[in-house]
């Protein structure tokens, strides 16, 4: 899923990221508005895992959805 497909389907996907990473604040969604970096460094922020292990559950997490869609 490329990044312009992601922000065009962030209403959708916010649901689902909130029930992945339910530690996510809705202030957090907002900022966040799909951009995929910010989301990763959320993540980190509030889960204190190192970046390169988010990011590649960030990735597969989107790559998933995409394939449900």
């Amino acid at each position: 899923m490329n990044k312009d497909t992601t922000q065009g389907n962030w209403k959708q996907m916010r649901g689902k990221v909130k029930e992945k990473w339910g530690k996510l604040t809705d202030d957090d969604l907002d900022v966040i508005d799909g951009k995929r970096d910010q989301l990763v460094g959320k993540i980190q922020e509030r889960y204190g895992q190192e970046r390169d292990a988010v990011k590649k559950e960030v990735d597969r997490f989107y790559d998933e959805s995409a394939q449900r869609e």
